[in-house]
């Protein structure tokens, strides 16, 4: 049976494997969108908006996981 240091260490490294799937996925997709879509219409400023919300997204979860594991140091 595992024990509860084990699986919180478990939860964190999903969380952290999810934010990195998360940024580089809104990476390459906004790449890809900047290639195929005009800069100038209103599309571009979606696609720059979904990658900053994903962005902002992962900035917030990372600071989460990485509080949690500073409070499990003490």
């Amino acid at each position: 049976m595992p024990r509860k240091n084990e699986e919180v260490d478990m939860s964190q490294v999903r969380q952290a494997r999810l934010v990195a799937i998360v940024i580089a996925v809104a990476g390459v997709l906004w790449v890809a969108a900047q290639w195929l879509v005009e800069p100038t219409s209103r599309f571009a400023a979606l696609f720059d908006l979904m990658a900053l919300a994903a962005f902002i997204w992962a900035f917030a979860v990372t600071w989460r996981i990485w509080r949690r594991t500073r409070r499990q140091e003490r």
